[in-house]
């Protein structure tokens, strides 16, 4: 099964050279529901953690994203 909207990468809790003791999370990505340009283009994409939220721009998922703990992402909410 491909799911697009995940994104793996190896947890820093991993360790061995040879990738043997490797763990692999990945963050479900999901598009806001304010993101309706009818180009299709103008997309913010949110996946959560228990710790972080992480938000980045569709249009280029390669680009870096931000990152907020759970009290800097309720004052950017409020902020709106």
């Amino acid at each position: 099964m491909h799911n697009p909207g995940l994104v793996w990468f190896k947890s820093s809790y991993s360790s061995g050279s040879e990738g043997d003791s490797c763990v692999e999370v990945a963050h479900a990505w999901q598009k806001s529901s304010y993101s309706d340009s009818s180009e299709g283009d103008d997309c913010v994409e949110v996946a959560s953690t228990p710790t972080r939220i992480h938000v980045r721009d569709s249009k280029d998922t390669a680009l870096p994203h931000l990152t907020f703990g759970p009290t800097a992402w309720t004052g950017f909410l409020a902020a709106q």
